[in-house]
């Protein structure tokens, strides 16, 4: 009756390890099971690390911790899976050599190191199978630890080119809406005359992104836990800014049309809703007055005039503190389960971007900012010589 027991055991100890394995790696789509491996797998492990991150005093170790999760989590999910495997084709081996009636009777021990020196087919031949079944059980194993395996190597240059796909857009944020990205920041930077049109094609370039991005995280849920190059930097915190700069085109700012930023929030607010779902988090009881209070909001028009935007709804306020209210709960729920924070919706007075850091980074805003000012001024002038002895004199008179 044990062998019988232990052998059942096996089974569905491989069938489980197989099923989550085929599910994560090879199969395209969400699981909407609740009840997965997997899913337990990463709760629990990122509860327990991200604790122990909390309990760092040093933001850098703090940072670091938090961002090895990712990787290592993977490499220990790949160990667990092949141990699951070895250790269900142990049983399933020593039920069938004790149930054939070999003698002397086999050791637990001995069948389980059988196991893994046939999963990854070493081949030492120091044990053996004695009966057919086991022999049959043996070449399934060998076939089973390649197959996984190649799998294995197959599916950790898919993940790794998803996630430099979505970074490399994040980084692209910087140039565009600063360090750390935010709307107004966004938005200050696309002023000019062909600035209107600049947000428009860049709106409609992160709504692909937003779509590439639900489908990979939802068939790969493990990327949202790879972090960015820089703290300051996340993909939660590029989506919003993006759906922030929406919201604010939505409530009405003129020379913006509205209709690719509609599109671009509603793909937005639906990363935010199902990736909410996939982690199981609940909308916060944010409220949204820290991060975009009353006396904020007034200084976050006189940045936008001073832009060349204003409000076509004198009702701007109301209306943007409404469309925050549906998306800014699960956006902070997010943030809070994944320590990744939310950016401000202006930037900071003396921040400086990762691309001015650095020697002469002054010396390099200086530079464009006066080069950009002086094509402004005399795109119309017939005579580029003026253009340039003008910039030269507004540099020498720094």
């Amino acid at each position: 009756m044990l062998p019988v027991v232990v052998g059942l055991f096996g089974v569905i100890l491989l069938a489980v390890t197989a099923q989550d394995s085929f599910e994560v790696m090879l199969l395209p789509r969400r699981v909407l099971r609740r009840l997965r491996f997997v899913s337990l797998f990463y709760r629990l492990t990122w509860t327990a690390w991200s604790t122990l991150a909390s309990c760092c005093s040093r933001n850098r170790r703090r940072a670091h911790l938090l961002g090895v999760f990712g990787a290592l989590s993977m490499v220990l999910l790949f160990g667990v899976w092949i141990a699951g495997l070895i250790v269900g084709f142990g049983l399933v081996l020593w039920a069938i050599e004790v149930g054939a009636g070999v003698s002397p009777p086999p050791g637990f021990g001995d069948q389980l190191y059988m196991s893994g020196v046939t999963f990854f087919t070493l081949g030492y031949g120091d044990l053996v199978p004695h009966s057919g079944l086991a022999r049959a059980v043996t070449v399934l194993e060998a076939g089973t630890g390649l197959g996984f395996i190649a799998v294995v190597i197959g599916y950790l240059p898919v993940l790794y080119q998803l996630f430099s796909r979505r970074e490399a857009a994040v980084i692209r944020l910087d140039g565009r809406a600063g360090s750390p990205p935010t709307a107004v920041g966004l938005l200050q930077r696309h002023g000019g005359d062909d600035g209107p049109g600049q947000i428009v094609a860049f709106l409609r370039e992160w709504e692909s992104w937003g779509s590439e991005l639900l489908e990979s995280h939802l068939s790969y849920p493990m990327l949202a836990y790879y972090r960015s190059q820089h703290d300051d930097q996340s993909w939660l915190a590029a989506l919003a800014v993006i759906i922030d700069s929406c919201a604010l085109v939505l409530v009405g700012l003129n020379r913006v049309p509205p209709l690719q930023a509609r599109m671009t929030f509603t793909m937005a607010r639906q990363i935010v809703v199902e990736m909410a779902q996939s982690f199981g988090v609940a909308p916060s009881r944010y409220s949204g007055g820290d991060r975009l209070a009353h006396n904020d909001f007034r200084r976050l028009e006189q940045e936008l005039a001073v832009a060349g935007f204003t409000w076509e709804n004198p009702e701007a306020e109301e209306l943007l503190a409404a469309l925050r209210a549906t998306y800014e709960p699960l956006l902070d729920g997010l943030s809070a389960y994944l320590l990744l924070p939310l950016p401000g919706w202006m930037p900071d007075e003396d921040h400086r971007d990762h691309w001015e850091r650095g020697p002469r980074g002054t010396l390099a805003r200086r530079l464009i900012d006066e080069l950009t000012a002086a094509g402004r001024v005399v795109e119309h002038e017939s005579e580029p010589r003026t253009r340039w002895r003008r910039l030269r004199s507004r540099l020498g008179s720094r």
